[in-house]
């Protein structure tokens, strides 16, 4: 696959003295989207500091219990059975990524799934900053469609071979990502570098309706028809707080994970997911605020909070319980 990922020599660039010296371009598949979800593989293409491929690295992991939404990620219970356990993988996985910027599409994910993996393995991972695809694409104004993978890749005219397949994943957002560093050093943009700070404390808690330890054997399966909320709405979100069960939650526009596990996530945190926005939305999640779908239209007039899906994923990790008198 390196072959892949060959250039020839182009034109020279004066390379911003603040950019990064390398790169770990990461994509992980998992079980699911929650806190207590586990890795199920794992990809790592190591780039030096013009973007260009050092190695690439993959492996699949045991996740100690049912591997969730398998029509996604292609990963049975059969096929993960002999498969190393994380802490088997823990030290390979942090010489890959250590000294380097973690780079990743949706990066937040990806960076919360792998912190959390090494806090239940007692460990941390030796990432300081990370990248996201994403952020980049806006900070270049690239003219897409959506922020999706795969139309980045159709704009830098990478082909795509085995969508959510960690290794072949990484290869295209690699691929992808070297002509956006690039242009990024040509016209001097301020790389858009988050802080990783790693867990230091470790516990997995249940599932709303699921006892710990356990997992609902189809518990991902897609479905238009969603139970009803059981708590009451208990107003808009506020910025700066928690999302409080019985919030009100749409969707607008693309999002890089799929929607229906976004809309599993917030339903089994509580949350309501509400197919319209109204007055009584709690709050809209959206990646384009500035586009005119009805449902940013309607947040404006209503004035409704706004936060796009990688502020959505961090929210969800810490969602306030319902009050014991509601209801």
């Amino acid at each position: 696959m390196l072959d892949d990922l060959t250039t020839a020599a182009s034109p020279a660039i004066a390379w911003p003295a603040a950019y990064p010296q390398g790169y770990a371009v990461v994509d992980v598949e998992t079980t699911g989207l929650a806190r207590d979800d586990r890795i199920i593989s794992a990809a790592v293409y190591r780039l030096d500091a013009r973007g260009e491929v050092e190695d690439h690295w993959y492996t699949v992991v045991n996740p100690e219990r049912d591997p969730g939404p398998v029509w996604i990620h292609g990963l049975t219970s059969e096929m993960l059975e002999g498969a190393p356990l994380f802490q088997e993988v823990a030290a390979e996985f942090a010489a890959r990524l250590e000294g380097r910027v973690l780079v990743a599409h949706n990066a937040v994910f990806d960076w919360q799934m792998i912190a959390r993996e090494y806090a239940r393995a007692r460990s941390e991972a030796p990432v300081k900053q990370r990248l996201c695809t994403i952020a980049l694409a806006k900070e270049l104004a690239l003219p897409l469609p959506n922020h999706k993978l795969e139309t980045l890749a159709a704009h830098f005219g990478v082909v795509q071979r085995r969508a959510h397949h960690a290794l072949d994943d990484a290869r295209v957002l690699a691929e992808a990502f070297r002509p956006s560093l690039r242009a990024a050093a040509a016209g001097g943009v301020r790389l858009p570098l988050h802080e990783c700070r790693p867990l230091t404390e470790w516990s997995d808690r249940p599932r709303i309706g699921q006892q710990a330890g356990g997992y609902r054997p189809n518990s991902w399966r897609p479905s238009r028809k969603r139970p009803a909320c059981p708590y009451p709405n208990p107003g808009r979100y506020e910025s700066g707080k928690r999302l409080k069960q019985g919030m009100r939650v749409a969707f607008s526009g693309d999002t890089s994970v799929e929607r229906d596990l976004l809309e599993d996530r917030a339903t089994e945190a509580g949350l309501h997911v509400a197919t319209s926005l109204s007055r009584l939305t709690s709050l809209l999640v959206t990646n384009d605020p500035g586009s005119g779908t009805s449902k940013v239209v309607k947040a404006r007039q209503y004035g409704t909070p706004v936060v796009d899906e990688a502020a959505f994923g961090q929210l969800l990790g810490d969602v306030e319980p319902a009050d014991r008198t509601d209801g």
